[in-house]
């Protein structure tokens, strides 16, 4: 169950089950330094996983809940697998389950999956407690609220270029490190910058978003408590 949720919550090549594999424009797009440091959700998934992918498991844990608080799924899903095993704090199957809960609270399959596994493993006690616990974690990073914050950082972000889109050019690092030239059009599209349309473009791609390299700026020091 480990290694096939991780294959989904990372930055992997698409597999059978992906619906919507990224274009090779869209890849530049989204590895592009400007993008990921204005899409946090995507951003500290991403840094998160390559602490994990490194043993840092503690600062993964801590990018990860960065990403839930912008209301990334797989980040919430990573959040929950970590408390489940004991990776980077101790083990706690209740709040594990909370996580996980809302992890699939879009109904993407695999973290539904994991829900449901989560649940049947826990004690009568554990469940309660997992429901308990779960009340604080959706007021906090639940979609209603989490939501809101990644909408505010997009709009805030693509207000910088209004009225000037046509005009702009974005350079993203090629496959062989060359920068590759971007147009504004195709980078401000609406379905990565529109909270609706950019949810609706993550619902399909996200199990398909690819292995990528990308120059990460500045962290946005943003520390949410632990939970």
């Amino acid at each position: 169950m480990m290694a096939r949720l991780l294959l989904l919550l990372s930055l992997l090549p698409a597999c059978a089950a992906a619906v919507n594999p990224l274009s090779f424009d869209d890849q530049l797009i989204v590895y592009s330094e400007s993008f990921l440091n204005a899409h946090p959700d995507l951003k500290y998934r991403s840094v998160g996983m390559e602490n994990y992918a490194k043993g840092r498991y503690r600062e993964a844990l801590h990018y990860f809940r960065l990403g839930a608080y912008y209301a990334d799924k797989p980040s919430q899903g990573m959040v929950a697998q970590m408390l489940w095993q004991g990776e980077g704090t101790a083990v706690d199957r209740p709040a594990a389950y909370a996580w996980m809960d809302l992890a699939a609270e879009r109904r993407y399959k695999e973290l539904l999956i994991a829900r449901e596994r989560y649940w049947a493993q826990l004690t009568p006690e554990q469940r309660e407690a997992a429901i308990a616990k779960g009340q604080a974690i959706y007021r906090k990073y639940g979609d209603e609220v989490a939501q809101r914050r990644l909408k505010n950082v997009l709009e805030r972000k693509r207000r910088y270029v209004t009225g000037f889109v046509g005009f702009l050019d974005i350079y993203a690092n090629g496959p062989n490190g060359m920068p590759v030239r971007i147009s504004g059009d195709e980078y401000y599209q609406d379905r990565f910058w529109k909270l609706d349309d950019y949810l609706e473009w993550q619902s399909t791609t996200w199990q398909a978003l690819p292995t990528g390299t990308a120059t990460m700026g500045e962290l946005v020091p943003v520390r949410p408590e632990d939970d």
